[in-house]
């Protein structure tokens, strides 16, 4: 399994971290993408990735929700990170748009994830796409902005939206959201191309049914897989083996 989005630099997981990555590779967690929210996770990110390289791989980017007054600032240093470690960042993410809680930013919010797919077809990289309550705009502004290749972090949404994410070229993020009980991912995933999908926890939130409440763990996309399995009637094995290999083409990973 890969785990395509998970906040490995969160304070949660400073505390016994050798032992917790013995964990998760004990539990079948072949690697892990840690994205990026600001500039304030530039540090961390790079710490805890040079500590486990090849195992945790770094994204880059400005989370849609950290867009405030100083965006342009933040930009930049994001930028001048990202020239002077090129070969370091494997994605630009965690990006896109969020009107959930406010939406006082929103014109600045895609001017911000215009840019910052500009440096990922300038380098040849996949996106991590946040989307909330921001669909239409989302997928619009993607498709101005092609040609682009990534992942829809934390799909939930219906069966059309998901056809225009796949037509895009896009692969679609499942993760905790598929076990909750009232969940209708399950019939929103009937019929669509299990090679279209990799797998992702945004630990340390949004653990699966049966750990909802806890700190997540990669290693708990079992519980994902295994749903993705009954799904689709083949084996959590098929499912790893598909998974991984859309993981390992999407972020170009040997």
């Amino acid at each position: 399994m890969i785990d395509t989005h998970a906040h490995m630099d969160d304070p949660q997981y400073s505390e016994g971290l050798d032992e917790f990555i013995r964990q998760q590779q004990a539990g079948g967690v072949e690697r892990i993408v840690v994205p990026g929210i600001s500039t304030a996770s530039i540090e961390p990110i790079r710490d805890v990735c040079l500590r486990y390289p090849e195992y945790l791989i770094p994204a880059i980017g400005l989370h849609p929700e950290e867009v405030k007054d100083d965006w342009r600032e933040q930009l930049d240093i994001l930028y001048r990170e990202l020239c002077a470690h090129e070969d370091f960042y494997r994605a630009i993410g965690e990006i896109g748009l969020d009107y959930d809680w406010d939406k006082t930013y929103k014109t600045e919010q895609h001017e911000v994830l215009r840019i910052q797919l500009g440096w990922a077809k300038e380098r040849d990289l996949p996106v991590l796409i946040h989307n909330r309550e921001a669909t239409e705009d989302t997928v619009r502004i993607l498709r101005e902005e092609r040609p682009l290749r990534g992942v829809f972090h934390c799909f939930s949404g219906s069966r059309e939206t998901a056809r225009q994410i796949l037509d895009m070229g896009f692969y679609l993020g499942i993760g905790g959201v598929l076990t909750f009980k009232n969940s209708k991912l399950k019939e929103v995933l009937t019929g669509m191309p299990l090679d279209r999908l990799v797998l992702e926890t945004d630990s340390p939130y949004m653990a699966p049914v049966p750990y909802r409440g806890q700190r997540n763990e990669s290693r708990y996309m079992t519980e994902v897989v295994k749903m993705l399995a009954d799904i689709y009637k083949v084996s959590p094995e098929e499912v790893n083996r598909v998974t991984t290999s859309s993981a390992k083409a999407l972020f170009r990973l040997k």
